[in-house]
């Protein structure tokens, strides 16, 4: 006959480890579900509201989605600020190898308006010309005090 300490000591152990285990495949199935998804962007212009000259710094960022998504690996990066002019760069790239290549997250770059307006900033990751992933932010400056239209 068991004592039933340590019957209750055996049933929470299998307690835990059921609990445990159903944990595990709930972590696998989140980890399989984030694999086939693809990353989003996101986009953030600061100040978004500011005086004449205005100097704004874009922070992009790609969320969710593997770490070795091939299609964002060492992509062509593209800011459009909106005022006419643009600005983009790329990098050399060690070629992709699935499972061990990462993609980098995070970009900025800043920008300096020297005319008040509202703008739309567009951040594109292209890959040779042609754009996968596009996202956007708007970015209003108003006239400074030197600007000859504030009076």
């Amino acid at each position: 006959m068991v004592h039933p300490r340590r019957a209750f000591g055996i049933v929470a152990v299998l307690v835990a480890c059921a609990l445990l285990s159903g944990g595990a495949v709930r972590a696998i199935g989140a980890a399989r579900e984030t694999e086939g998804k693809k990353p989003s962007l996101s986009l953030k212009a600061t100040p978004p509201i500011a005086f004449s000259p205005a100097r704004v710094r874009a922070v992009a960022e790609i969320r969710g989605g593997p770490d070795d998504y091939e299609e964002f690996y060492c992509p062509t990066i593209e800011w459009e600020w909106g005022d006419g002019t643009s600005s983009e760069n790329a990098s050399d790239c060690e070629p992709y190898e699935a499972g061990k290549s990462s993609i980098r997250r995070r970009f900025s770059a800043e920008h300096i308006y020297r005319l008040p307006g509202n703008f739309k900033v567009l951040f594109r990751i292209k890959r040779k010309d042609k754009a996968i992933a596009t996202t956007s932010t708007n970015v209003q400056v108003r006239p400074g005090i030197r600007d000859p239209w504030s009076e």
